[in-house]
């Protein structure tokens, strides 16, 4: 027996898909803190994106503290040798790039 069909039309079938995907998609994006897109496309979305660069810049600074904790427990012949050099360089480059957000999210 055939399922009994929930819309008259190929249209209304698509449009129906159409804003569930949309109301996925506005619920993916409230779900991570972010504000919608203004509604008209030709606006930039510079509040919603600066809040997305503020939430890569807390992720980065608590990756930033664990590391460096992490650095301070080591012995100081692990701190000296290749691998501790290589960590130190690593934690370096991710302040350089932490100071580059907070220089993107104050302008």
């Amino acid at each position: 027996m055939p399922q009994p069909r929930k819309y008259e039309s190929h249209k209304q079938r698509q449009a129906a898909y159409r804003a569930r995907r949309e109301t996925q998609r506005l619920k993916e994006v409230a779900d991570r803190g972010l504000p919608a897109l203004p509604v008209v496309p030709t606006l930039p979305g510079r509040a919603r994106w600066n809040a997305a660069i503020g939430r890569a810049l807390d992720l980065l600074t608590m990756v930033q503290t664990e590391m460096s904790a992490y650095f301070d427990e080591r012995t100081e012949t692990w701190q000296e040798s290749d691998r501790g050099e290589a960590f130190t360089e690593r934690m370096e480059a991710l302040e350089a790039i932490c100071s580059d957000l907070a220089e993107v999210c104050s302008a």
